[in-house]
């Protein structure tokens, strides 16, 4: 079968490889009939999440069709359609009955202590082959994955499979209520659901805060009023727009490839990126930063310290954008004094999810409009560079 094959920083393939098997009762095998890139899978290509193991499917994203299940996997027959969940999840822990599932205690190969198992991830989190490929193994299956009503075509449910739940759980780690003032840092696929998910919790105001004129399109489009690091300082421009107060609450939506501005009034010194530059090297030494393609992001704390400096006094942080263990350089004395709430972690998707699943089988929301690129699988490694080279319109890829 063809497959998403991560061989090295800067080398992904499309690959034949070998069709998975059952390995244990808790598994089970589907025909993958969509899956998609993420934000998430080009920190592995760019080398800011290692280390990964040569050799590993990447995707994390997928819709598909039941094809043979283990014998302790109850509910689910060949011929099921479902969604799957991008975090493992035993359903059988202290943490999966918490609904924490992505902590589950037992998912990750590497022991409890090892945390969030993901499909197409590095080392640390299994590693589990992932799901851009034409089938995968879902192990703990009966807690990895949901059944799919009819009325939910596979477009829709490959945003459930990760962006949407993910975007929702960033706005409860934000703790959005009624009337908040929402900033939400990233106008990419999950600061976009996270603006989204923000507004049905509540919000009365999202701000959102990009510097590339598609993703605010698609921004405004959804009633956000937006902000373009490129043209004006992010953070004079909230304090403008809230009275000097500052936002209730930020989603953190971007992580450790942030990008900082170069042009207009919030360009960083000479010196600021210097030690942007220094950040870089320190959590992505493998990488080449002065490459065109698989480039990190060149301000790996930016929006962490816009978030910081936006928030009003006794506000809160979700941080769902990703940053890898290497990273070390957060304001936690800015954020201290301000008395601020900081909460960040990998969406608990099982428990997250079926809500989600109703909300869009109801015709409340429909996630359709987000998605920007349809390719066939064969077509997967250009559209990753497209991707990766933030080009004007890519904000979700889905793959068929």
């Amino acid at each position: 079968m063809k497959a998403v094959v991560w061989h090295g920083i800067g080398d992904i393939r499309l690959d034949e490889v070998a069709q998975p098997t059952i390995q244990d009762p808790h598994d089970a095998i589907i025909h993958i009939t969509r899956s998609a890139i993420c934000g998430t899978d080009l920190h592995f290509v760019r080398g800011t999440m290692a280390p990964m193991r040569e050799g590993t499917i990447l995707g994390h994203e997928a819709v598909g069709v039941v094809v043979e299940v283990g014998d302790a996997v109850r509910g689910f027959s060949p011929g099921d359609r479902v969604v799957v969940n991008s975090t493992m999840s035993c359903g059988a822990c202290r943490y999966c009955r918490m609904g924490k599932t992505s902590q589950c205690d037992v998912a990750n190969p590497n022991g409890p202590q090892a945390g969030t198992s993901f499909f197409g991830g590095p080392e640390t989190t299994g590693p589990i082959d992932g799901l851009q490929a034409e089938y995968a193994r879902i192990p703990w299956a009966q807690n990895s994955m949901h059944p799919l009503p009819d009325n939910v075509s596979d477009e829709q449910a490959i945003l459930l499979s990760d962006i949407f739940p993910t975007g929702w759980f960033g706005a409860e780690l934000a703790g959005v209520t009624r009337g908040d003032v929402v900033v939400v840092f990233g106008a990419g696929i999950v600061g976009q659901f996270a603006a989204a998910s923000a507004f049905k919790q509540g919000a009365g105001r999202v701000i959102i805060v990009d510097g590339e004129e598609s993703r605010l399109a698609a921004a405004l489009a959804q009633n956000c009023e937006i902000v373009d690091y490129n043209r004006e300082d992010p953070v004079q421009t909230i304090m403008d727009l809230t009275n000097g107060i500052g936002a209730d609450c930020v989603i953190d939506a971007v992580g450790v490839d942030a990008e900082h501005p170069k042009r207009g009034p919030a360009a960083v010194s000479d010196e600021d990126a210097a030690k942007f530059d220094a950040e870089v090297a320190q959590i992505a030494p493998d990488a080449d930063p002065d490459a065109t393609q698989w480039k990190p992001g060149d301000g790996p704390s930016q929006a962490a310290r816009w978030a910081v400096e936006v928030v009003a006094k006794y506000g809160r942080i979700g941080i769902i954008g990703v940053y890898s263990p290497t990273v070390e350089q957060y304001p936690i004395g800015e954020a201290m004094n301000k008395n601020l709430t900081i909460r960040a972690g990998n969406c608990d998707h099982h428990s997250v999810t079926p809500p989600l699943i109703d909300l869009v089988a109801s015709g409340q929301f429909d996630p359709t409009a987000l998605i920007t690129g349809h390719e066939h699988i064969g077509d997967a490694i250009a559209a990753y560079e497209a991707f990766d080279r933030r080009e004007p319109g890519w904000i979700k890829v889905e793959l068929v």
